[in-house]
């Protein structure tokens, strides 16, 4: 991976070869006034899909779960 780094101009000016850079594998640092305001990665898919309820029977949540400690006032 090789890390390059643009001005804003120049990331406007060439948005299109550094997203190619990007999609390669290479990360793009923007500055603005000598600043790095953004980083533009390669997009990275979850792992795996998610799945509502996973969890479902394996939590417990006990009693007194909600109570507030005491020298805490509502």
């Amino acid at each position: 991976m090789k890390v390059v780094v643009v001005g804003i101009h120049e990331a406007k000016t060439n948005f299109s070869e550094l997203l190619t850079r990007v999609e390669a594998g290479d990360e793009v640092i923007v500055k603005n006034l000598g600043k790095p305001v953004a980083r533009i990665v390669p997009f990275k898919a979850s792992a795996s899909v998610r799945r509502p309820g996973a969890l479902a029977g394996k939590i417990t949540i006990k009693p007194g779960f909600d109570d507030l400690p005491s020298g805490f006032d509502e």
